[in-house]
C-alpha cells in the first residue's frame, strides 16, 4: 500500500504560488503608487515579442539535432549568457558588474 512521504507533510501552507501572490498583494497595498512589472511564474500580461519567438524557435531547432543539442547548463548559467547580460544590461549603462556576479537559472 502506498503511503505519504513524511517530508511532504512538513511543507508550509503558503508554498510558492500562494506565497508569491500574498507578497505581491501586501506590497501593492502598502505601495499603491508603485508600478509593478510582474515576473512571477505564469503571470504574463503581454504576448512574446518577435525577437523572443525567433530565438525560441532557433533554440528548438538546436535541441532537435544531436550536433547542437545541449542539456542542463552549468549551475551558475552559461558563461556566454552571463557575459552578454553583464555587457548589455550593466556595463553598457556604466555599471561595474562582472559576469561572475550574475546567476542565470531556469531553462537557459
Amino acid at each position: 500500500m502506498a503511503s505519504i512521504n513524511d517530508n511532504y507533510l512538513k511543507l508550509k501552507a503558503g508554498y510558492l504560488f500562494p506565497e508569491i501572490a500574498r507578497r505581491v498583494k501586501a506590497f501593492s497595498e502598502a505601495n499603491p503608487a508603485a508600478h509593478l512589472i510582474k515576473l512571477g511564474i505564469g503571470d504574463v500580461t503581454e504576448p512574446l515579442p518577435a525577437a523572443c519567438r525567433t530565438a525560441m524557435l532557433a533554440a528548438i531547432q538546436d535541441l532537435g539535432d544531436r550536433a547542437t543539442f545541449y542539456g542542463y547548463g552549468p549551475e551558475q548559467g552559461y558563461g556566454w549568457l552571463r557575459e552578454k547580460i553583464a555587457s548589455w544590461e550593466f556595463q553598457g549603462r556604466g555599471c561595474e558588474v562582472d559576469a561572475s556576479e550574475i546567476f542565470c537559472f531556469g531553462w537557459v
